[in-house]
Parts: structure tokens; C-alpha cells; sequence
């Protein structure tokens, strides 16, 4: 693929606005996360308190994933985004003042994260399938590769900046940047025009939806497998990298330095989407798996010798594993998955792989405080390698190749 081609993306005016729209989103929101969990920490020194404000987030989140996927296969996917992104402004924002004004507690922060973590489940699969609505099928995978170098971009400066904040002038000023990204994000998408759909025959009824969308779901072997697999490896991520990680780098490398690692873990993610932009993917699911099993060994060493060289370079080669599934998992899901469909697997898709991230999130701090930090992230790199090994022992998952490219597969250019 030339690099004239790896760009096309761009020159398509719809994909052009909804690109800038990514942009300054993940920049917020690369610094807010880095910035929350220090809020958090300076509130209180419980890593409990920090994975129930995570928690609070993502069980809202979960819980509207499945509505946000039949709302997203109804209307039109960038008005729920524009939805979303504007509560997810306003939620973000209080959050920022309280923590500015020194007045937030835990209470107050778990109570905010519930509304950001509705809307953010409510928006979630309408962001997730749109892009084949913005780009022929030829161009796809340019154009997740595109979206994903502004986030992986993002999160190589986003953490190291969030981190400099936190230390400079408090957490509260990064969270406000987040906030303002939220509400520049919906209005960059306003001049987005999506093409028309086919009238639906039936009656909307979003039971009907959901069964359909079910139905998909379980008679599609390598989908329901790999997203059973990632309920499993999501819950050890949330526990162990971004519940447990944060309050070990407190007490060994800093707070500095931990954002120093996670934005090498990004610049993995970014120099491996700089390669796909040229490089076909041919068998997303199995390279993808085999991707983000790197995910183990930094989890390995934040229990056995968190030192920083040690740190960035397993971090590193994470981001890069994980970027590679990412990639794999998007061609896979809107190639092989009708429109109409679509916001429904990813909402069964989120569901499934995001379900199990608060067990993760809550129980991670109790269980090292039982056994110690360090046997808890050992046995949680072993596991997440298990469960790798499990997934790919599917056939389907395996064997899954890229979709060919017909005429039909093509974006119209028809405007709703």
C-alpha cells in the first residue's frame, strides 16, 4: 500500500471532521485518566476508593451498551455521538471544578462517573461502527489505522502531560482540559453527513432489536469466542495495570515516571499503527491474539522489579501487541458485518469484553491488600497468557482472513 493510499481517508470530507473530532477528544481524555486516578489518590491513599470511582464508570457504561447499539442501528450514529460527547462535557466539568475547588470527596466522584459512564455507553457503539459509513470498504483499514494514530498519538503525550499537570498545578486542570475536548468533540462532527439508509419495514421495537442483534451474535463463532475471551483479560487489565499500577508506582518509580510508562505503552500503539498504515493484516484475529498476549509480561515485572527501564520497554511492546488486535478486531467486525447489524455486535461485542472490568476494578485492591501486591500481579500475568492460549485454540478465530473487496461493499455517496 502506498502512502497515497494510506491517506486517502482524509481527502473524503465527512471522515476529514469526524477525524478532527477524535483528535482533541483523545487528547482529554489521555490526560483525564492519569489525572482521575491521582485525584482519587489524593483524596484518599486506598487503591479500593480508586478501582470503586473506575468501577462507577464502567458498570453504567455496561449496563446501556446493548440500547446504545439498537439506538446507534436506528439514528443516525454521529447525532448520538454529538448526544454523547455534550453530557460527557458537562459530567467531566463538574468533576474538574470540584476537584479545582478542593471541595470533591469519593462520594461525589463515583456519583459523576455513573453519568459520564451512561452517556459514554450510550455513545460507545455508534463510535465503534461509523467508520464504514464514512469510507469505501477499500479504505478501511487506513482509515482505523488514521483514527488510531491520533489515540495512540494522544496517549504518547496525553499521560506525560496529565502526569506534569498533577504534579505542577493538580489534577483538577487536566480533568478540565477533558472536559472542553468533550465539547469541541460534538461540535467538530456537525458538518459530518452520514449516507441514507434503507426505510426499515418493521415497527421499531428494541426487544425485537436486541434479540436480533443476540442472535447474530451467538451464531457467529469467532465473535462470541474472542469477546468471551476479552470479558477475561479486560477484568485482569483493569485490576492489575490500571487499579494495582498506579498505586505501585507511588510507592517505587513515581507518578512521574508511571506516566512515562504508560505513554511508552502508547508509543508502541503509535509506531505500530504508523506500520499498518502500510502493511495488510491477512489474518486479524490470530495475529491479533498472538499481539496481546504482550500485555503479560509488564504485568510480571510491576510485581517482580517495577524499575523504569524495565517498565517502559515491556510497556512498549504492549502498546504494540495491543494495536495489532485492535487493528485486527475493527477489520474483522466491519467487514464481515452487515451495517444494519453492526452497532448491535459492537454493543454485544463492549458488553461481553467490558462486563467484567468492575470485578477487576473493586476486587484487585482488596485482593493485594490480602496477599500482597506482588503475588497478585504475578498470577495475573500467568493468567492472561492462559486465556490467550484458550482463545486462539478456536479454529475460527485462527483461520478468520480478510473479506475481499466488490463493488458493492463500497460507501454510497447518497446524504442523509
Amino acid at each position: 500500500m502506498t502512502w497515497t493510499a494510506a491517506l486517502a481517508p482524509l481527502r473524503n470530507r465527512d471522515f476529514a471532521w469526524y477525524f478532527a473530532s477524535r483528535f482533541v477528544n483523545t487528547l482529554g481524555n489521555m490526560m483525564a485518566s492519569i489525572a482521575l486516578a491521582f485525584a482519587v489518590l489524593d483524596i484518599t491513599d486506598s487503591p479500593a476508593a480508586l478501582g470503586q470511582v473506575l468501577a462507577a464508570h464502567t458498570i453504567p457504561m455496561i449496563a446501556l451498551l446493548l440500547y446504545g447499539g439498537v439506538i446507534a442501528d436506528r439514528f443516525p450514529r454521529t447525532l448520538v455521538l454529538q448526544f454523547s460527547n455534550l453530557a460527557s462535557a458537562v459530567s467531566q466539568g463538574a468533576i474538574a471544578l470540584l476537584v479545582l475547588a478542593g471541595e470533591a470527596e469519593i462520594w461525589m466522584l463515583v456519583v459523576l462517573s455513573v453519568v459520564h459512564g451512561a452517556v459514554s455507553g450510550v455513545g460507545f457503539p455508534a463510535m465503534a461502527s461509523v467508520l464504514p459509513q464514512l469510507v469505501p470498504r477499500e479504505d478501511l483499514q487506513p482509515a482505523n489505522a488514521l483514527v488510531s494514530l491520533t489515540r495512540n498519538g494522544m496517549m504518547v503525550l496525553g499521560p506525560t502531560i496529565g502526569a506534569l499537570l498533577v504534579v505542577t498545578v493538580g489534577s483538577g486542570w487536566a480533568l478540565a482540559v477533558d472536559a472542553t475536548t468533550w465539547l469541541l468533540a460534538a461540535l467538530l462532527l456537525v458538518p459530518v453527513r452520514l449516507p441514507a439508509r434503507q426505510p426499515r419495514a418493521e415497527t421499531p421495537d428494541t426487544l425485537r432489536e436486541l434479540r436480533e442483534g443476540w442472535s447474530f451474535f451467538w451464531a457467529t463463532p469467532w465473535l462470541w469466542i474472542v469477546v468471551v475471551g476479552f470479558g477475561v483479560l479486560n477484568a485482569i487489565h483493569a485490576g492489575a495495570w490500571f487499579t494495582l499500577g498506579p498505586a505501585v508506582a507511588d510507592d517505587t518509580i513515581g507518578r512521574q515516571a508511571w506516566g512515562v510508562v504508560l505513554s511508552a505503552e502508547a508509543a508502541g500503539l503509535l509506531l505500530t499503527t504508523v506500520v499498518l498504515l502500510r502493511v495488510r493484516l491477512e489474518r486479524p484475529l490470530l495475529l491479533g491474539m498472538l499481539g496481546v498476549a504482550m500485555m503479560a509480561p509488564p504485568m510480571l515485572l510491576l510485581g517482580v522489579s517495577p524499575t523504569l527501564v524495565g517498565l517502559v520497554t515491556t510497556a512498549f511492546l504492549a502498546g504494540a501487541g495491543t494495536e495489532i488486535f485492535g487493528m485486527g478486531w475493527n477489520l474483522a467486525m466491519q467487514e464481515n458485518i452487515e451495517d444494519g447489524m453492526l452497532s448491535r455486535a459492537y454493543s454485544y461485542d463492549a458488553l461481553g469484553s467490558f462486563v467484567a472490568m468492575p470485578v477487576g476494578q473493586l476486587a484487585y485492591g482488596p485482593l493485594a491488600l490480602a496477599f500482597g501486591f506482588r503475588p497478585v500481579l504475578v498470577a495475573s500475568a500467568v493468567a492472561y497468557v492462559a486465556v490467550v492460549a484458550l482463545v486462539l485454540c478456536s479454529r475460527s478465530v485462527r483461520t478468520l482472513t480478510r473479506a475481499p473487496v466488490t463493488p458493492e461493499a463500497a460507501v454510497t455517496t447518497t446524504t442523509s
